[in-house]
């Protein structure tokens, strides 16, 4: 299970219409996180309950910060079966290596089986299965070929005051991973431990808080076993602006990071964003939809501190029916 302090590495993009307004008529703004028409295939997203999991906690600034900065070339297709079936390739150059994956979906009654297999022979089985006498219940089993790692059992539950995940690793000493939130969508508290069993000692302690508005998300966590506070916020300008940052300090080695960054959609189609870090490092894109769910995305990157050297430029095309 992905902790807060994860990056995400896959492209994102801020939904938007895929109507193209007319010549000569009056551009009309996107606004930030505006619903677009869904591919075949894709279920509809329903929103969670309460407070969500631990794992939410800070998401939105993160998300800001890091998704779509993609400073390597990426190529992702998608396609769909008549079953409902979605396969999808992706494939990334990273210096002189090329890395492939290929990722199939498929959803039956209330399990979702999703099979993932890359370059490197590894192949990630996930099922995931849902109960509708429990609402907000989830289970979720992982398993890894060849088996260099253990696979992993987690079972997740939403309701409109708490969320709580357990993780439990698949081998005779496993990791044992709970985190739990209590609040509502205002104002939520949370945790995450790590416990294992084969060193009988913590690997992992979290703790954080969220605050939400309408327009403004905030949060303050405390990572890394107590040794790193970090705090962060998203706040929308308005239906198309938005602007967020990260301050991360750490105790024990008495060095702070600070990341500021913007995101504005320029029509129903093209969103722009940029970032700025105290360490003199800029980065910028823009994303253009197209047509519906297959993005373009342009990534740039330099350091201001010592403009002599390269910048950076990733590409990233994502094709969708």
């Amino acid at each position: 299970m992905a902790t807060p302090g994860d990056v995400p590495s896959m492209a994102a993009k801020v939904d938007a219409p895929s109507m193209m307004a007319p010549v000569d008529a009056p551009s009309v703004t996107a606004p930030i996180d505006a619903p677009s028409k869904a591919a075949p295939g894709d279920a509809p997203t329903k929103a969670a309950p309460g407070p969500g999991l631990y794992s939410e906690i800070g998401k939105k600034a993160r998300d800001l910060v890091n998704k779509d900065f993609n400073m390597d070339p990426k190529f992702t297709l998608t396609t769909y079966a008549e079953n409902g079936a979605a396969i999808t390739a992706t494939s990334t150059k990273k210096d002189e290596a090329i890395l492939s994956q290929i990722q199939t979906q498929f959803k039956y009654n209330n399990v979702k089986l999703d099979v993932k297999a890359n370059s490197d022979s590894q192949v990630l089985i996930t099922a995931t299965t849902e109960y509708p006498r429990v609402p907000g219940m989830k289970h979720i089993t992982t398993i890894p070929f060849p088996f260099k790692t253990p696979g992993k059992n987690e079972l997740q539950y939403q309701n409109d005051y708490a969320g709580l995940s357990l993780g439990v690793g698949m081998n005779s000493k496993p990791l044992i991973n709970f985190s739990g939130v209590v609040g509502n969508k205002s104002v939520a508290v949370g945790g995450d431990v790590a416990y294992d069993t084969a060193i009988g000692d913590l690997t992992k302690y979290n703790a954080g808080v969220s605050l939400t508005k309408e327009d403004l998300v905030a949060s303050v966590m405390l990572n890394n076993k107590g040794d790193c506070l970090s705090a962060s916020c998203y706040y929308m300008v308005n239906k198309q602006s938005a602007v967020g940052g990260e301050l991360t300090h750490s105790f024990s080695s008495k060095e702070n990071m600070s990341t500021v960054a913007l995101q504005h959609s320029l029509d129903p189609l093209t969103t722009v964003k940029a970032r700025y870090n105290n360490k003199g490092m800029v980065s910028g894109l823009i994303q253009h939809e197209w047509r519906p769910k297959s993005l373009l995305t342009i990534s740039t990157e330099f350091d201001a501190k010592a403009i002599e050297k390269s910048s950076k430029i990733g590409l990233s095309l994502v094709l969708k029916p």
